[in-house]
């Protein structure tokens, strides 16, 4: 079992600030993660090809191509009426400084 300090430690590492109750919860839950990868360490994985994913794909990616409905004047303007505020063929957003 993960000791206190362990757990201490490894919340540092990840800059959390643990409570002193929320230190026992983790030490239980990072003991529960480390059995099970205990576990997995016997399982028999010779013979399967490593992997990026579980599901073959395809390359999805297509062409960046515009074309009459993704720009120009009158999508301009349906993205326009949509805002709350527009001024000039601007967005209009309120101000972040003063």
């Amino acid at each position: 079992m993960l000791s206190k300090e362990q757990v201490k430690h490894i919340a540092e590492l990840a800059r959390l600030g643990l409570a002193e109750e929320e230190v026992a919860k983790f030490q239980k839950n990072l003991d529960s993660i480390l059995e099970f990868v205990e576990i997995l360490k016997k399982v028999n994985v010779s013979g399967v090809e490593p992997m990026a994913q579980a599901v073959e794909t395809e390359n999805i990616w297509r062409e960046d191509e515009a074309d009459a409905n993704s720009c120009g004047q009158q999508f301009r303007e349906q993205f326009l009426k949509n805002l709350p505020e527009s001024e000039q063929g601007f967005i209009k957003v309120p101000p972040i400084l003063e």
